[in-house]
């Protein structure tokens, strides 16, 4: 018997946590189970990839799993999740893992850029457990097909993408449909000052339960900084996989519009190559995906908002073709390979225009990645005379910060 037996966990969950592959509890779960059992409200500070779904989807289900469920179902657990990506990867966790409970447990899954139909029809006859992006919710609310005046337990997963994504007024709305006495779990990576404001005006008397700074697994992530002109980077990448014999690389851009040209060139260079990015449908992300972790894609050229909620077993390689704007968003991007107790690589291009960028970054990680230069491919550019500015989100608050925050204190008053 695993770790998880010192849990508290029930002997059906114990089961699903050795059947499933779950052999030790990461730290963000060994904190975080026993005071969601105990009915506590909860806060999380969890990187990607330090098993924070499983953290809540365990006690959760045993929670729901000890109670008396209603013939007629009624949503109990509401968690809501910033992009389509992640709600598919809660709901298809809570499913597998409800498997192993007394009774079925009935999970819908709610998200937007598809037809809304199919959603509806799901709920028919009521659900145990929604999982949802919040506009598509409201969608759902407002058509008579959920009502949410059942709900014991609201789940906040990344709750800084969440308000990124300017879903402060959804969020508001959503909270003025839930029952004022229930239990509140709230998972952030960061906790800029419209978290701070939410988590100070939503949680009542919580658990903090801080492991970000933890590694997931015991993986390790070798980072390499490659020196290089803008200009060249995508040639320099197109020889990079090559050479490495990369199977499966994620590479991270900036813009759409970058996401779109680099999947195109490496395409026309013979690579098979794939843009993912919030203008695609959700059925083309779908299967973007689906290509890429099944292998038939060799490089998944995403935005942030793109990669959000993406868990890609076994990938090896991450690469910052743009370096991201903030050092919190760099943990995120290279905490997608080196999982499940694999290592992996991590690739940054450095120009002399992005290097005062990333020594910021490299200053808010605590640590120096060795400069590199590859042959054929040596930059001969000089810094613009306004580099040294940067543009790293620091800890001191912007102005969209501070409104950020405002705006999420008066989400929580209206809405609790």
């Amino acid at each position: 018997m695993s770790d998880f037996a010192d849990l508290g966990l029930s002997p059906a969950l114990l089961r699903a946590a050795d059947e499933l592959g779950f052999d030790r509890p990461t730290p963000i779960q060994a904190a975080a189970i026993a005071p969601i059992l105990a009915g506590r409200d909860l806060l999380g500070s969890a990187a990607t990839g330090s098993g924070k779904t499983a953290a809540y989807v365990f006690p959760v289900l045993q929670r729901l799993d000890a109670g008396v469920r209603p013939a007629l179902r009624r949503t109990q657990v509401l968690v809501l999740v910033p992009t389509r990506e992640l709600a598919a990867q809660v709901g298809e966790t809570l499913i597998q893992v409800g498997r192993f409970l007394r009774e079925p447990v009935k999970v819908s899954v709610l998200y937007g850029g598809v037809s809304i139909n199919p959603q509806m029809m799901a709920l028919r006859g009521g659900a145990d457990i929604v999982v949802a992006t919040p506009g598509r919710l409201l969608d759902v609310v407002a058509k008579n097909a959920l009502k949410l005046g059942d709900v014991d337990c609201l789940v906040l997963d990344e709750a800084d993408r969440l308000l990124d994504a300017g879903f402060a007024d959804e969020l508001a709305q959503v909270l003025a449909l839930l029952p004022r006495r229930r239990q509140n779990l709230l998972f952030s990576a960061t906790f800029p000052d419209a978290v701070q404001a939410l988590t100070t005006q939503l949680l009542h008397d919580p658990v903090r339960v801080e492991v970000s700074g933890e590694p997931a697994t015991e993986g390790q992530i070798e980072e390499h900084a490659v020196e290089v002109d803008a200009a060249r980077r995508t040639p320099l990448l197109r020889h990079m996989i090559e050479r490495g014999d990369w199977s499966r690389v994620l590479v991270f851009v900036a813009t759409r519009y970058a996401c779109d040209h680099v999947a195109d060139k490496l395409r026309r260079a013979g690579l098979e190559a794939a843009a993912f990015h919030g203008d695609a449908s959700q059925g083309a992300r779908t299967r973007t995906l689906a290509d890429f972790k099944a292998g038939r894609l060799r490089v998944l050229v995403a935005t942030d908002l793109g990669a959000r909620g993406i868990d890609i077993a076994r990938l090896p390689v991450v690469v910052n073709y743009d370096l991201p704007r903030a050092a919190a968003d760099y943990t995120h991007r290279i905490g997608r390979t080196a999982r499940a107790g694999e290592n992996g690589l991590a690739v940054s291009f450095i120009s002399a225009a992005t290097e005062a960028h990333f020594r910021l970054i490299e200053k808010r990680q605590g640590r120096r990645v060795a400069r590199e230069r590859i042959a054929g491919f040596e930059p001969t550019e000089t810094a613009p005379p306004d580099a040294a500015t940067g543009g790293v989100k620091g800890r001191r608050p912007s102005k969209k910060d501070k409104l950020r925050a405002a705006a999420a204190a008066a989400t929580v008053k209206r809405g609790t």
